[in-house]
């Protein structure tokens, strides 16, 4: 199988010599943490099993938030406890999305607009469930930014799972939503509209955005997903990897790149072929800032709220007749499963460990006089430099001084005399 750290490790050089001045530091750190990710470049452990004398090196992973091969395990972890949390009330799915004269913006100044895509879009959905004709209270929401398609274009909205129920200005009532309403999306993308313009006007951004982006109509969508679990299972996936996993890259050849998705309108299977820059430049499109926070918790669900919940969750599976009770979505699987080092491959015993390999340092760059061993290993080379204070050559600099000092002295006293 194919896998991107091998495409970026056989064509990332020469794409970052052409296009380095283009790509920011965290876009260059994730390649270089892809490409090296389960190699040599990282170390890892050797393991030899003591009945049939089988090797086998494990190599350590890179851990970086964009590689598909890291962290397959943590999305179910985050879907158990996110099931958890689940209230038996109806749940839906409202997705804001900015329009295509603003991504230009969205993609070079992230940093700066994906929060206000979090907070314009937050903010809307909660001043509108405050009217009394929606549901008239305090909502909770759980957000989740994505950036792409399922064909890498860039295309940056953010989902949140809303829950039908708020808790009146007062504090004093819960209030339960309907099955299949939450609110018109026509106002609530007017009112997206107006605070992300607002928000963007603080900002030294805003003159960069085509005027025709506040004259047109925002999309924002909203439907009913019962009881949320479903929705869940949906997001998980796009917690914890990025735009594309190892097993939809089919192949590489010709300089291009081909991998497969499946089209979000009619479930057809499709492929797509891109040049290999086009395709490193789609995914690096998707790199997120550093520190950026993808999933966000707003209002009822925030963690400061947990208690409430959870007494407010006894009280409605006190009142099952108007509601269901959640039903709890089985956890996907992974994209693939790592073998286990420690059992061998060819007779199934117990390996051991032998040996640790040190992580090893590639750097693309020049390389520095003489550079310092450290923990992480022995430097990549040695640079014999002359020096006075070599302590192998102090006696026999110390020598040749003595003697300078005498030759200059005789000199001195030979023009002395003469003079």
């Amino acid at each position: 199988m194919t896998t991107l750290g091998e495409i970026f490790r056989r064509y990332g050089p020469a794409y970052r010599a052409r296009y380095s001045s283009t790509l920011s530091e965290r876009q260059l750190q994730a390649m270089q943490a892809i490409a090296q990710c389960r190699t040599e470049a990282l170390g890892g452990h050797v393991y030899r099993c003591p009945a049939c004398q089988t090797t086998r090196y494990s190599y350590h992973s890179c851990r970086n938030r964009h590689c598909p091969t890291c962290q397959q395990d943590a999305s179910e972890a985050w879907l158990a406890a996110q099931q958890a949390l689940l209230l038996p009330v109806p749940y839906f799915l409202v997705t804001f999305t900015v329009p295509a004269e603003l991504r230009a913006a969205a993609r070079q100044h992230p940093e700066a607009i994906y929060p206000l895509l979090f907070h314009a879009a937050s903010a809307a959905l909660q001043q509108l469930a405050h009217d009394p004709r929606f549901l008239g209270g305090q909502i909770g929401m759980l957000g989740v930014l994505q950036t792409w398609t399922r064909d890498l274009r860039y295309h940056p909205h953010v989902h949140f799972l809303v829950p039908a129920l708020a808790l009146s200005p007062g504090g004093k009532r819960w209030l339960i939503g309907k099955r299949d309403f939450l609110v018109h999306v026509k106002p609530l993308g007017q009112l997206f509209r107006a605070k992300f313009r607002s928000g963007l006007a603080k900002t030294p951004w805003m003159r960069e955005v085509n005027a025709r982006a506040w004259k047109q109509s925002w999309v924002v969508d909203c439907r009913p997903v019962g009881s949320g679990a479903t929705a869940l299972t949906y997001l998980a996936p796009y917690i914890f990897r990025i735009a594309l996993s190892n097993n939809r890259i089919e192949r590489v050849s010709n300089e291009a790149v081909t991998f497969r998705y499946t089209d979000g309108k009619t479930g057809e299977k499709k492929r797509t072929t891109l040049p290999v820059d086009a395709f490193i430049s789609r995914f690096l499109a998707h790199v997120l800032p550093k520190g950026f926070v993808k999933v966000r918790s707003y209002g009822l669900l925030c963690p400061g709220k947990r208690q409430l919940l959870t007494e407010v969750r006894s009280m409605l599976m006190l009142q099952q007749a108007a509601v269901e009770p959640p039903v709890h979505a089985v956890a996907p699987p992974p994209e693939r499963a790592a073998p286990d080092v420690r059992c061998c491959p060819s007779c199934g015993q117990a390996m051991q460990l032998v040996k640790t390999l040190p992580p090893q340092r590639h750097r693309e760059q020049a390389p520095q006089p003489a550079p310092l061993a450290t923990s992480r290993g022995p430097p990549l080379q040695r640079v014999c430099v002359l020096s006075w204070y070599q302590p192998t050559r102090c006696a026999e600099h110390t020598w040749l001084v003595a003697c300078a000092v005498v030759v200059v002295s005789a000199w001195l006293m030979v023009v002395g005399g003469l003079v």
